[in-house]
Formats: C-alpha cells, structure tokens, sequence
C-alpha cells in the first residue's frame, strides 16, 4: 500500500493543506475564505473536512483566545516526497531521483525544501509500514 493510501490524502485534503501550508494557522472561516473561490462548498463543509483532516492526523487543532485555530500536521515536502515516490514508481517506473532534479529546475521549492526532499526519499523502503510514511519522516527531518 503506498504512502497516499495509508494517509488517504484526496484531491480535498491536498486543496486543504495547501491553504494550511500557505498561511500557517487558520480559523476555519479562513480557511473557507480561501477555498470558496475554488469549492462552492458550504462553511460547514469545510469545517467538517478540517475536523475529518485531525481524526487522520493531517492537520492540528488548537484554542486561540476561544477560536480554534488549525495547522497542518504534515509537511509540504513531506507530502510531496509520497507523491512523487508514488508516481515515479507506478506511473513512470522509475526511481525518484531524476523525478526531483525536475524541482531544482523550477521555484516550486527553494533549495532546502529540495534537500529535504531529497532526504526523504532517500529514507529505506523495507521493513516498518511507517518507514514511508510522510508524517513519520517529516518528523525524522524535524530532528
């Protein structure tokens, strides 16, 4: 099963994060501010797919002056790590690596984000379930 699957990141989620990503911590109404434009999507909705975003730990929820506030649990490059894995391995059948010297040409990531990148998906792909994981090695790069 790969990293997209056990994380079940969807098309939603991904739209979500990348909200959470660019502006850090967000109220839900600001979050829903953000995605209207894209999702007609009532508020509710999106409340419920932050709420339904903390039960599969893709985001964090946190009381700010009685205001729940939400941040993502999972890094950018981290996400992106288990995209590319995934992509490179079952739709080009190729390892990783010349998928992300793809990156250093553009200014989707700076040249750190690259690195840590390149890190994760360096990380072993035997053993643990865990070891591909975007959240765990997001943490191991945190270290």
């Amino acid at each position: 099963m790969s990293d997209l699957e056990r994380l079940d990141i969807n098309r939603t989620d991904f739209a979500v994060l990348k909200v959470l990503w660019k502006r850090g911590a967000v109220s839900a109404r600001e979050a829903h501010g953000d995605l209207q434009p894209r999702f007609d999507w009532a508020y509710s909705t999106t409340r419920t797919i932050l709420e339904r975003m903390v039960k599969k730990g893709l985001a964090r929820k946190e009381t700010f002056h009685g205001l729940l506030i939400y941040r993502a649990a999972v890094s950018r490059v981290a996400v992106l790590a288990a995209r590319v894995r995934e992509f490179a391995e079952s739709v080009l059948e190729l390892e990783p690596g010349p998928v992300v010297s793809l990156f250093s040409q553009g200014e989707a990531l700076d040249a750190e984000e690259i690195a840590e990148l390149e890190q994760l998906l360096a990380a072993p792909q035997e053993g643990d379930a865990k070891t591909r994981d975007p959240k765990v090695l997001s943490a191991k790069v945190a270290k």
